[in-house]
């Protein structure tokens, strides 16, 4: 049965690949985003918010199935804070009550993250963004924007802390799991877009890229790769997934954390086995 879908950033990258992809399915697709789409509006603001979610009512009737936030921005600018995090939650929380009335009955909703998510954060930043201050939220982006690029670059991997922080915390709330929604998201690495092509294009460049973002499983990652992703986060076939930020990133994640997403608060094992005993028994070395 034919689904309507909500992609932000639809024009370009992850949201086109995703865009093209439930459409191709047999899906009817509202694409969002700043310069051409079926609704053009600006997620930086309150207001572009606003007339967001007014024009995605308007073209489906009121009733979505599905919500794909994923439109951002990746500068060393307070915007990227805007669009990442107060875009997307804005989105969501505007398009809720339609998601709800879903009329097939398995309403879904994904954010875009990032394994960026793993790198150096602005903690206040991310707190003021999860607290959903946004007027510090954006103060303190300015004051990070204003002292140049090398530390505004931190605005990015901040934003995209505090949306995976902000996903994890509302998705088991009555608000989202409590009306039948899964809220989810999705992290991927290096995707492949011209910008990222200059920085590959030399052996400096992909040497540094590799230390930041390891990816073992084979390399840099196509659009449509993560698209497909997307596109079972929002089917109805994700019945039980959430709260997740699902690394889609060659194994950075596994490189740069390993096991101590686990074993880090792990209490001591109070359970004895055959093997414990067997060397308890052993007599002290000389």
């Amino acid at each position: 049965m034919s689904r309507t879908y909500v992609v932000t950033g639809a024009a370009s990258g992850i949201g086109r690949a995703t865009a093209n992809l439930l459409a191709h399915r047999g899906n009817r697709v509202i694409g969002v985003d700043v310069r051409s789409g079926d609704v053009v509006a600006d997620l930086s603001t309150p207001q572009g918010r606003e007339d967001a979610v007014e024009g995605v009512l308007d073209e489906a009737g009121g009733r979505i199935d599905g919500v794909v936030a994923n439109a951002g921005l990746s500068l060393p600018t307070a915007a990227t804070v805007a669009v990442n995090y107060f875009g997307a939650v804005g989105l969501l929380h505007g398009l809720r009550s339609a998601l709800v009335a879903a009329s097939s009955g398995a309403p879904r909703a994904v954010v875009t993250s990032s394994m960026a998510t793993l790198m150096p954060v602005h903690a206040p930043l991310v707190e003021a963004c999860v607290a959903g201050d946004e007027e510090r939220a954006m103060l303190i982006a300015a004051d990070l924007e204003a002292q140049g690029p090398q530390v505004g670059a931190i605005l990015y991997p901040s934003s995209k802390r505090a949306l995976s922080r902000w996903v994890r915390r509302v998705a088991p709330t009555a608000t989202w799991a409590g009306a039948g929604i899964p809220l989810n998201a999705v992290a991927p690495g290096i995707v492949r877009t011209p910008m990222v092509e200059e920085l590959i294009a030399t052996e400096e460049g992909r040497a540094g890229l590799e230390a930041a973002v390891p990816m073992p499983l084979h390399g840099y990652l196509e659009a449509q790769q993560v698209a497909a992703l997307i596109a079972w986060l929002v089917s109805p076939e994700n019945t039980h997934l959430c709260g997740q930020t699902v690394y889609v990133d060659g194994g950075s994640d596994v490189v740069l954390r390993g096991e101590d997403v686990w074993s880090w608060n792990d209490p001591p094992s109070t359970v004895s086995t055959p093997h414990d005993e067997a060397r308890e028994s052993q007599p002290a070395s000389s």
